[in-house]
Order: C-alpha cells, then sequence, then structure tokens
C-alpha cells in the first residue's frame, strides 16, 4: 500500500559534500536517503555542506558564515576555534529555523553533530537521528535527555549505545544494487577501498595480501596525507597500487574484476557499507572481524581474521578468493538493498509522524 507523501528535512553533515565520489559511507547513506525518498514520492529538502549534489532535493548550503563576535567574546580564554563556533553556529540556526516551519512532517538528522539530537525538543514535529558511530564525547553528552527518535546502523552499534540511550529501531544501510552491478571477477587481484587514514587499515591489507601472493589495487581519497606518505606509499610497489578516488563506475568496475575484497578496520566499524557493495559486485569478501563486519560478512561470501592478524587475514585473502561469487551477489540481494533500507525508514517516518 503506497503511503501518503511526507515533507521530510534532512540534515546531513558539513565536513564532506553529499556527492559522488562519495568521501565515506555516511555521505552515501545521504544521498541513498534523500534520493530514496524523493523517488518514493516525498518532499525532501536537504541541508549539507558545500559542493553536495543538487539534485538531492530541495538543497541549502549550511551556513558557515564568519562570526560577528565582539572583541569581548573573540579574547576569551575559552573561545573555541573558528571553524568549530562557525559549524555550532550553523546548526544552531538551522534548528531554529526548522522549529519554525509549520510544513515539516519529520526531521531526519544525519550528522554527527552534537546540536540537532541536543536542540530535538525544539521542533514540532518528530526527529529521527540516524546513530552512524559508536559514542563520542560531545554526542553522548547531547543524547542525555534528547526527544530525538534513534535508529542504530548495525546490532553492533546498538550495543555500543546501550546504557545511554533506547535505541528505537535497527535499520542497517543499504546501496543501490542496480548501480553496482556484478562483475567477472577475472582480474587475478584483490581490491580495497575506502578513505586511506590509519582507522581503515590499508597498510595491513597491502601486507596481507603480499604474504598472500596476491596483488592489491587500492582506490580512496588521501584522507590523511602524513598517513599516506609514511604507511601507503613505502609499501607500493609490484605487489600494490594506488589508482586515486574514483568515480562510481570507476569503483564498480575496479571491484567487480577482484577476485576478492579486502577490508581492515582497525576500530570497531559501525555498519561497514565496503562489503556491502563487494558483495554486491559479486566479490567475496575477506575482513578483519570487528564491529559490525560479522553482521554482514558471513561464511559462504566471505572469509574473517582476528582483529590485526595478518597473517590470518593473508590465509582469509587465499579462501575468499576461492568462494562463489553468486552467492555474495545473493545475499547482498537479501540483505543489503537501498529498497528494504527506504521501506524501513518511511515506515518509521509514519510511526512517527
Amino acid at each position: 500500500m503506497r503511503r501518503s507523501p511526507l515533507r521530510v528535512a534532512i540534515i546531513a553533515g558539513t565536513r564532506y559534500p553529499i556527492a559522488q565520489p562519495f568521501a565515506g559511507g555516511m555521505e552515501a547513506h545521504t544521498w541513498l536517503l534523500a534520493t530514496g525518498l524523493l523517488a518514493g514520492g516525498h518532499d525532501v529538502s536537504v541541508y549539507a555542506g558545500p559542493g553536495s549534489d543538487p539534485s538531492i532535493g530541495r538543497l541549502e548550503i549550511l551556513d558557515d558564515r564568519p562570526l560577528d563576535l565582539s572583541a569581548d567574546a573573540r579574547a576569551d580564554v575559552s573561545m573555541p576555534s573558528e571553524p568549530f563556533m562557525r559549524e555550532h553556529h550553523a546548526y544552531q540556526r538551522l534548528m531554529l529555523r526548522l522549529a519554525r516551519d509549520p510544513s515539516l512532517d519529520v526531521v531526519h538528522n544525519n550528522s554527527l553533530h552534537y546540536l540537532p539530537v541536543a536542540m530535538a525538543g525544539v521542533l514540532g514535529v518528530p526527529m529521527v537521528t540516524t546513530l552512524h558511530t559508536p559514542p563520542t564525547p560531545w554526542l553522548e553528552s547531547a543524547i542525555t535527555g534528547s526527544e530525538s527518535i534513534f535508529v542504530a546502523v548495525s546490532e553492533h552499534t546498538a550495543s555500543r549505545w546501550s546504557g545511554r540511550t533506547t535505541i528505537d529501531r535497527v535499520i542497517r544501510n543499504g546501496i543501490d544494487l542496480a548501480s553496482w552491478s556484478v562483475g567477472p571477477g577475472n582480474g587475478g587481484f584483490a581490491v580495497w577501498s575506502g578513505r586511506l587514514v590509519p582507522e581503515k587499515g590499508p597498510h595491513l591489507a597491502i601486507d596481507a595480501a603480499a604474504e598472500a601472493g596476491i596483488p592489491l589495487v587500492l582506490a580512496g581519497p588521501p584522507s590523511d596525507t602524513a598517513y599516506v606518505r609514511d604507511e601507503v606509499l613505502p609499501r607500493l610497489g609490484p605487489m600494490a597500487s594506488w589508482v586515486g578516488h574514483l568515480d562510481h563506475a570507476e569503483l564498480t568496475r575496479l571491484v567487480g574484476a577482484a577476485s576478492v575484497a579486502v577490508v581492515t578496520p582497525c576500530w570497531d566499524e559501525p555498519y561497514g557499507l565496503v562489503v556491502a557493495e563487494a558483495f554486491a559486485c559479486g566479490t567475496p569478501v575477506a575482513a578483519f572481524a570487528r564491529g559490525a563486519i560479522p553482521e554482514i560478512a558471513t561464511p559462504g561470501c566471505a572469509a574473517l581474521a582476528e582483529p590485526g592478524d595478518v597473517p590470518g587475514l593473508a590465509q582469509a585473502i587465499r579462501r575468499a578468493a576461492g568462494l562463489d561469487r553468486s552467492m555474495a551477489r545473493q545475499h547482498a540481494e537479501r540483505t543489503c538493498s537501498s529498497t528494504r533500507m527506504m521501506a524501513e525508514y518511511e515506515q518509521l517516518y509514519a510511526d512517527a509522524a
């Protein structure tokens, strides 16, 4: 049964644009959420950072204009940094503005900023907040007493917030299965994709692939240039190459051509979107069993190793490369689709509104 259209405001983060190629899973999630709601006939406004895709609804760039602070205020020794204050005031102005908008049915906070959570009570409509991370100091502080409805992106993330707030639903992230098409997997190489940062561990992927005797291709933005310089570039050579930050079509072809996708979280991954993307391309996964990865990287289409165990990951790479690619795609179709994700969010909106 088709639901009545809703007027939805989506609050995004400001650090990266909501546009392809996505900087990370949260940006991809926001884009899918907005475009999925539009396709469902809903009225969508998105408040996001500069450079965001204007096709995702009525896009408004979050205002981070220079602050009009007095000399006395700026002279105070407790004055936070200018970027911190600008972001704080951008979200504060937005929340006060949304509180005065009588046309809204629901506000979806898809940012990591504390102010939308803390100010949920000023709105005249329900707010849904998707928790994409384990507890952080500012966010945990804001959640105490918040009137938001909270959604976790995995059972693992829900468990991390247990005792700090009530998780109303677990709605796992989804991907557009049509845009992540099945590839041949005949490239004879392993692939690693994501932001090149210490917590994603690409240097460990290089070491494990080398030990497994399988060439590795890395794709992603160099988000931590010092880390890339010190830990990634020195490891590149005949058995490891880095192709930069690819657009969606290029990345799909690369992942689909790989024999195995390597996933090396060095922190408790809240969901693990790269796992779902690999499965959609028919590419089995070898990964560290951290965070929510074991929830979605199930036997038959993935091989797991203990966190940080490079020799164990090398063995997992060899095992995963021999798995049935059709099982990976079937698993993605059963559990990782954006259609499933959108249906669950639409039901939550309807229940809340």
